[in-house]
């Protein structure tokens, strides 16, 4: 089990919070990854990073009263390790960005105009959204509430209130190969064979 690096004795940080997502992911977050649901493996992966596992139904407004960073780790990246979660919070308590997971594109990424496929995208710098997004204590503050439980929708509203240069408030970590996202139940069958054996999965 990972080490919770959040001491019980430290009252002076509050501790980190964090929501597994869920919603408008259809019926793939219930399906079983080493016979156990991927929202369940997610959620066993927030607690082992020392992150209190919120409610849906928390209000934002309690969310934000309590202070600290807000972790929101997507259920269809079921296999992120703990270890890379807690480091996701560990960078955006000490930086005050918003941290996010993502891995390299792999896929061959076509010019498209007027319909028409042109020449191939040069994929080096291109990045696939992942899991988690953490959002440092002032930014939960800042929040009226929480804009989107998609992530990409998420970052893409967190432009007006922090501002156009994403360079500023956003750093964008890489993630272990297990932490890929899931599409579909041929995802999961590739994602249960890069794990390897059930307890490889976070909670095992």
């Amino acid at each position: 089990m990972t080490p919770d690096p959040y001491d019980v004795h430290d009252d002076d940080e509050p501790r980190p919070r964090g929501r597994v997502l869920d919603e408008d992911r259809g019926a793939l977050p219930y399906a079983l990854l080493h016979g156990e649901a991927l929202v369940v493996c997610a959620a066993w992966a927030v607690g082992e990073a020392g992150v209190r596992l919120l409610d849906h139904g928390t209000p934002w407004s309690e969310v934000q009263e309590e202070g600290g960073p807000l972790l929101l780790h997507d259920s269809l990246c079921p296999a992120t390790p703990a270890e890379f979660l807690a480091d996701c919070v560990a960078r955006a308590t000490a930086t005050g960005r918003v941290v996010v997971g993502v891995r390299p594109v792999t896929d061959t990424v076509k010019q498209v105009s007027d319909g028409v496929v042109g020449g191939t995208v040069d994929r080096e710098g291109l990045r696939v959204l992942c899991s988690p997004v953490v959002l440092p204590a002032e930014v939960v503050r800042r929040l009226p509430d929480l804009p989107s439980t998609d992530l990409a929708t998420l970052l893409d509203a967190l432009v007006l209130p922090l501002g156009q240069d994403r360079s500023a408030w956003l750093e964008l970590v890489e993630a272990p190969a297990e932490a890929r996202r899931v599409r579909d139940l041929d995802d999961v069958r590739l994602l249960e064979q890069l794990t390897g054996r059930p307890d490889a999965l976070p909670g095992s």
